[in-house]
């Protein structure tokens, strides 16, 4: 045990905190650090995803798991190496100094070669995350748009502030209104238009989000016996056109 504890000692010391291998170790962590997050995030909702609505034995049910896992889980930890790798490029051409538009470039660079670019580029797993990083662009970005101006500086190991471009030049009686009442305009309108797509073009909504639709509304609405009331039924139509039945 004493041995084992220099060794540790000895690696925190020589390694871990030189500055020397500061940045290489950032991206070792950054690599870690997506591939346990992207773990964490699809796992559980894979396993119970494929296991409520994919059909199939439970081998290939596992394999779909680890699948879609491992896929979410390695392009977390690429991405993650491959911004922190330009934030570093970039910063180390321009004198040691970051500049704004870094984070923009870097973030634009990674997610091409991750997200945007080969076959692997328009899967299901890709087309969730870029979908949901999306969604929350937008929410900030209409956060951005009202809130007044104020101090974002890193603040310890956070970034602070919580100030915004004050576009609309809105009061705090207005903006106290609009926080209020932003939230439920945003999930209402966003719930009926996905309700309508999902009514009269389903096959323009991603494929596991229809199948649990299709699931939730569609099988809702079909059966032909108590044991097919009480268990889903699964009508071959697709719930944009629904056939009548026997």
């Amino acid at each position: 045990m004493d041995n084992l504890k220099a060794l540790q000692d000895s690696i925190e010391k020589n390694i871990i905190l030189n500055p020397k291998y500061h940045d290489p170790l950032v991206l070792v962590k950054a690599i870690r650090n997506g591939l346990v997050y992207g773990t964490k995030v699809r796992f559980p909702h894979a396993f119970v995803m494929i296991f409520l609505f994919r059909s199939g034995s439970v081998q290939e049910k596992i394999k779909l798991i680890y699948k879609a896992t491992r896929q979410h889980a390695t392009n977390l930890a690429k991405f993650a190496l491959l911004y922190k790798s330009s934030m570093l490029a970039l910063k180390s051409v321009n004198g040691g100094k970051e500049e704004s538009v870094h984070t923009f470039l870097a973030g634009l660079f990674g997610s091409y070669w991750v997200f945007g670019y080969g076959k692997a580029a328009s899967s299901s797993v890709n087309q969730q995350i870029c979908i949901y990083v999306f969604a929350r662009v937008m929410l900030a970005f209409a956060k951005l748009a009202v809130q007044p101006p104020g101090d974002n500086s890193l603040v310890g190991s956070s970034y602070g502030g919580h100030g915004g471009k004050g576009l609309l030049g809105l009061n705090e009686t207005q903006l106290a209104r609009v926080r209020q009442n932003a939230w439920p305009v945003f999930a209402s309108m966003s719930w009926g238009c996905v309700m309508w797509l999902f009514r009269w073009y389903p096959e323009m909504l991603q494929p596991s989000l229809r199948s649990s639709m299709t699931y939730i509304f569609a099988h809702s609405e079909h059966w032909h016996n108590f044991d097919t009331y009480i268990h889903q039924y699964s009508h071959p139509a697709l719930p944009g056109a629904p056939a009548k039945l026997d």
